[in-house]
Parts: C-alpha cells; sequence; structure tokens
C-alpha cells in the first residue's frame, strides 16, 4: 500500500532541508523540490533528476514515479496544495506580521519603495520581482526565517477569485490596495469584477477581524471598499495620517510630506519618473511611519531608491533620454504615463508605445480611447506598435511588433529626444529601449 506524506511530517522535512525549489534546472544542494505541473509538463517526470542534481527530496504527486524503497520521495495527493498548505503552516508557525498588497498598477513600486523603507528599522522579508500568484506567494513566503520581523508579500490577480486564493495562503495581518483600474479586462469580464477581486484582501482583513489597512484616501472606489474596516489614511489633503504634494516633477518625481501633527513638511527628491508615483511613495511613507521608522530614515530610503526592470526607468543615453515604462500597461496606466509625460517639461518629446494585452472585448475601444487622448493632448511625434493599435483610426506611424520598429530606428535614428517607452510586457519594447541605449 502507498503511503501519503501528511502535512506535519512534510514540515519537519521543510525545516531540515535547505529550501524549496519547483525548477528542476535550479536543485540546490539539500532542498525540497516540488514536482509541480503545467500546461505543456509533469514535474513529476523530473523527480529523479532534481534528486539527482542535489535536492535532498522530491514531492511528487503521480505514483507511477514512486520508486519502490527510496524515502527520498515523498508522495501527496497534489503537489500544487501540498505547497500552498505547507506555506500557510510554515506562516503560522512563524507568527510573523504580514503586510498584504495588491492593485492594479503600482503594486511592485509601492512593494519596493516600502521595503526599502521598512528595511532601513526591520529585518524585512518581501516578495521579490513578480513572484506574486499561486505558487509565488506560497514560495515568497516559505523563505521566511525566524529571524525576521515583518513581512510584505505582494499579490497578483488577473482572474475573480485569485486574491481570496492568496489571502487564504498569506493571512495577511495588515492590508493595502493601491488602486483599481481597467486591467486584465479578458480574465475579470468588467471594471466591477476588478473592484471585487482586489477587494478579496479587505474582505479576508474584515473576515479576520480588528485588522488594520491603509487607504489611499484620495480614491472613491478604496474609500468605499474600506468604510467599514480600521483605517489608516494618506493623500494629498491636509490632515491625513499622512498628507503629500508633487513639488517637481521635471523629469523625477519630488515630492514634500508631513505625519499628522507634523509642524514642517519633510522633503524628498526621488529617482522616480511621474507624477503618478506620488501615491505610490505616500503609501510606502504612511507604512513605515505607521510601523515607527524615523521620518529621517523614510526620506532617504526613498531618495535612494532606483527603479528597475523596465518600470518608470530613466535613461540617458548618447542620443536620447529614454524614459522606460515597458514592464506592463494598461489603459490607467497609461493614459497616467501619457499625462504625466504632457506636463512635463521637456523638449521634442516622442512616444513609443505598444498594445495593452488581456483588456477582451473592450480592447478596441480602450486602444481607439488611447488614440484619441494622445491626439487631445497634441503630440506629433508618435510611434505605435502591435495590432491593437493598428486598428484603431488614427494618423501616426504603426509597426507590427517590436522587431519591426527596430530595424526602423536602425536606419532613422531619433537623437535630441525624450522619448517615453510604453507597453504590456508581452510587446517586448524593453527591447526597442535597449536598441536605443
Amino acid at each position: 500500500m502507498t503511503t501519503m506524506t501528511d502535512l506535519t511530517t512534510l514540515y519537519r522535512i521543510f525545516l531540515q532541508s535547505t529550501g524549496v525549489t519547483t525548477d528542476s534546472r535550479r536543485c540546490p544542494a539539500g532542498s525540497l523540490f516540488f514536482a509541480l505541473r503545467g500546461e505543456t509538463f509533469d514535474g513529476n517526470a523530473f523527480a529523479a533528476q532534481a534528486l539527482k542534481d542535489g535536492c535532498a527530496y522530491a514531492v511528487i504527486d503521480n505514483p507511477k514515479y514512486l520508486p519502490e524503497g527510496d524515502a527520498r520521495y515523498l508522495l501527496v495527493d497534489d503537489c500544487l496544495k501540498a505547497l500552498q498548505g505547507l506555506a500557510r503552516h510554515h506562516r503560522r508557525a512563524l507568527g510573523i506580521p504580514v503586510i498584504g498588497i495588491t492593485g492594479t498598477n503600482g503594486k511592485t513600486t509601492t512593494k519596493e519603495l516600502m521595503a526599502a523603507v521598512l528595511s532601513r528599522k526591520y529585518a524585512l522579508h518581501y516578495t521579490q520581482g513578480n513572484l506574486n500568484n499561486h505558487i509565488g506567494v506560497p514560495l515568497t513566503l516559505l523563505g521566511l526565517r525566524p529571524e525576521h520581523q515583518l513581512a510584505v508579500i505582494e499579490m497578483g490577480a488577473s482572474h475573480p477569485g485569485d486574491i481570496r486564493e492568496l489571502v487564504d495562503i498569506a493571512e495577511p495581518d495588515y492590508g493595502l490596495i493601491t488602486n483599481v483600474g481597467r486591467a486584465h479586462l479578458e480574465g475579470f469580464g468588467s471594471f466591477e469584477g476588478v473592484i471585487r477581486t482586489k477587494g478579496e484582501l479587505f474582505d479576508f482583513l474584515r473576515e479576520k477581524g480588528g485588522a488594520m489597512v491603509f487607504v489611499h484616501e484620495d480614491n472613491p472606489y478604496l474609500k468605499e471598499m474600506a468604510h467599514d474596516l480600521k483605517q489608516v489614511c494618506y493623500g494629498t489633503q491636509a490632515g491625513l495620517y499622512v498628507s503629500g504634494q508633487m513639488t517637481d516633477n521635471s523629469p523625477c518625481l519630488a515630492l514634500q510630506w508631513k505625519a499628522e501633527g507634523d509642524t514642517e513638511a519633510h522633503s524628498v527628491q526621488t529617482r522616480l519618473i511621474g507624477e503618478y508615483n506620488l501615491p505610490n511613495a505616500l503609501a510606502a511613507i504612511t507604512v513605515g511611519h505607521y510601523f515607527h521608522v524615523p521620518a529621517e530614515q523614510i526620506d532617504q530610503a526613498l531618495e535612494e531608491y532606483a527603479p528597475h526592470n523596465n518600470r518608470s526607468q530613466l535613461v540617458r543615453t548618447a542620443d536620447n533620454t529614454l524614459i522606460v515604462d515597458a514592464y506592463n500597461a494598461n489603459p490607467t496606466s497609461m493614459r497616467a504615463a501619457i499625462d504625466n509625460f504632457h506636463k512635463m517639461q521637456a523638449g521634442h518629446k516622442m512616444l513609443i508605445l505598444g498594445d495593452m494585452r488581456e483588456l477582451g472585448a473592450e480592447s478596441p475601444a480602450l486602444h481607439q480611447e488611447i488614440v484619441d487622448h494622445l491626439e487631445a493632448c497634441g503630440f506629433e511625434d508618435v510611434v505605435l506598435v502591435g495590432t491593437q493599435f493598428a486598428a484603431t483610426r488614427h494618423r501616426y506611424p504603426t509597426y507590427p511588433d517590436a522587431p519591426a520598429l527596430i530595424a526602423e530606428l536602425r536606419a532613422h535614428r531619433p537623437t535630441g529626444k525624450t522619448i517615453l517607452i510604453k507597453g504590456s510586457n508581452g510587446m517586448h519594447l524593453n527591447t526597442v529601449a535597449e536598441a536605443l541605449e
């Protein structure tokens, strides 16, 4: 009779391991391999290789890959559920306070800023990169160690119920939703679906009772979503727990902020491009202040943080100044980037914009709205990339994909321009930026 591995045994083995991996190409010595299944692969088939390459144990869910008498194989009903259950158990065992963060736009930047601030005072564990889904969140939680004092867990979603699944694993004590906007409409079905799904973070905290949420006071949707929860509020209005204003944006965001009761404002010069990053910075300030990080250290953390991974990056080349925001795009973030670029003090502006993905049936209308907005702003030097933009009514040159545009730019290289580059990650406009460097 085949023996199944229970959670207690699995956790004991995990504590003796060097960590967890789900990638058979990366098998640290002494680690625990989880044989996850994907659309085109079955991790069970790689368990033997993972053990050969250094893993101490392999967690599998297909008995046919279980050799007789080899105690290194741990059989479970479902590897993904076992990974998630192990992460929840570990999170509960350590009892470290967890801040959960989600939102349509800005959640990764806010998480990074928050981490920069909180790390000034605490041994902090936080989401690396974009490990914010049903696999990334448990992997992040399993990286918690007893010496950590606080954790920031980012949660992403593209379908209803996604956030609920993640909060049930991470069980956050605090919550922050950066904003709600029109993104992943193909999965959510509507803007209302976005609101409901992001709100699943607040729903969990509501059920938990006594939990604290950090709320952007300027956003009426967020105010409504958190109306009956214990709140710490931030925004541009005076008298909030933290209030702040943009003081400059040419091209990097500068701001002033005050905590409730402060007589003098704190001034911060960030390396972030875009007025739309003001709420993200204020969120990090608010969380830092709530957790008693000294104001001077908050300011220093924000000033020293340098964006990366094609998120609002300022790149000065020999020929041009590039604003590279090519990691993600949806109608809300695209319009914010365009508006910010319109107000920016810079000569010879040029825009390279790529399709916004996963917008479903509303995609044609939403792309047309962006093109119409470009016209209303009076932009002349615009290049569009992708089939969605190509299908709109406009007067701008359009290219089917990034390689086609790169070939044109190599033949006729722009010089002396400030260029905004923005599009969904799948459009690979980062390669356009690289070609211009």
